[in-house]
């Protein structure tokens, strides 16, 4: 394997770096246990809310390794965890098949993004992932019918997406919906990302879809460049605060991909560098091996830079979903998500800033002829926003 990566991980705990060893397939038993010194004084306590929070607790349980380094309490605690996770993941699939089959019957098209679906398709189990919704892709077109398909099998809005300047097709990219019974949350999404950014159509992904292995109807999910291109960009885009998602990128980096392929729809969409942060991340922390398609690519790129500025997120065990509103973390990570961006996505940005938000409706209501009026008084209601925020 070629030399990892490597990023200045000095500030990470000692608990994460055990961690981080657990979950790496490189390295089997005998590696662990000759490992000098022995182990330091560990918060053993601390490792599992670490585990808990990453929600790695399946990788790290089925790890034939990792009996050497973690005491066995500590691995019976990570085994109950994975017990839970597997019936959670078999209500999932039973309700992924559900809904996708509903959405199909009504002539809608629909691609599971992660969720159970992923978990047999990378992993082989479905109990070997976790996922706390399912994300199910679907043309903007039908995104109406398919709000009236989740009500009428019980689902609420968690919060309606509000429509009145036209703006929410690609200011928003998903509507959250929880079953009041069930607890079960399905996310309809018409975009892949809610940063506004250039990404595949509809069409493309449904063009190149796969099967899902883990059900026998149609439940389809994005090929796999499709897929291990939104992975990156959904990864980047919360931080990699778990590294759930980057132990996904690991699972599809060891499978192999069309190297060649992945290239050109990197370079289409603008997320190399994304991407090169996410194979920096993996080799540095779980020694994946990178493909010499995207070595160079990656030593040219801004993925070294980008994936140290994600080290804070990954080790400060805070979830940035939601998005923190105030705050230190909350300034830091804004400059984060500016920072992914390339020179032409900031100037996109800048001028989707001067288009009226529906935030600038919440706070100076105006009835529907006068909507023109946002735009000329785009600037006074964010400045008045603002100040209402800070006091």
């Amino acid at each position: 394997m070629d030399k990892p990566f490597s990023l200045d991980l000095s500030a990470f705990p000692e608990e994460l770096n055990v961690m981080l060893e657990a979950l790496r397939t490189d390295a089997g038993p005998e590696d662990r246990r000759s490992r000098k010194p022995p182990l330091p004084n560990i918060d053993w306590n601390q490792f599992l809310k670490l585990v808990r929070h990453h929600r790695v607790y399946p990788q790290i349980r089925t790890n034939a390794g990792v009996s050497g380094l973690i005491p066995s309490d500590v691995l019976q605690a990570v085994d109950q965890d994975y017990r839970l996770n597997t019936l959670r993941m078999l209500r999932l699939s039973g309700e992924m098949e559900r809904v996708c089959g509903l959405l199909e019957e009504r002539g809608m098209r629909s691609l599971v993004l992660k969720g159970p679906a992923l978990a047999r398709h990378l992993y082989g189990d479905l109990s070997l992932r976790t996922c706390k919704d399912l994300d199910i892709l679907i043309p903007v077109a039908d995104v109406d019918r398919a709000e009236s398909l989740l009500r009428e099998l019980g689902y609420a809005a968690d919060r309606p997406i509000p429509r009145g300047l036209g703006d929410w097709k690609w200011k928003f990219h998903h509507i959250s919906f929880t079953h009041p019974q069930t607890g079960i949350q399905v996310e309809a999404h018409w975009r892949l990302n809610g940063d506004g950014g250039k990404e595949p159509p509809f069409e493309e992904l449904w063009s190149g879809r796969q099967r899902s292995p883990l059900v026998s109807g149609g439940v389809h999910m994005p090929g796999d460049e499709h897929l291990f291109m939104y992975l990156v960009t959904h990864g980047a885009r919360h931080g990699w605060f778990r590294l759930r998602w980057l132990a996904d990128i690991d699972r599809m980096a060891r499978r192999g991909l069309d190297w060649d392929r992945l290239l050109v729809l990197l370079r289409r969409y603008d997320a190399l560098d994304l991407a090169g942060q996410a194979f920096v991340l993996a080799s540095a922390l779980l020694h994946t091996p990178i493909p010499d398609a995207m070595r160079s690519d990656i030593s040219a790129g801004r993925g070294r830079d980008l994936a140290q500025r994600s080290l804070r997120f990954i080790r400060n065990e805070v979830p940035l979903s939601p998005v923190p509103r105030n705050g230190e973390l909350a300034r830091t990570y804004k400059r984060y998500l500016f920072e992914l961006k390339t020179t032409r996505q900031k100037w996109r940005f800048a001028i989707s800033r001067l288009y009226p938000s529906f935030r600038d409706a919440e706070a100076l209501p105006l009835p529907k002829p006068l909507y023109f009026l946002y735009f000329p008084l785009r600037p006074f209601v964010w400045l008045w926003r603002q100040v209402r925020q800070q006091t």
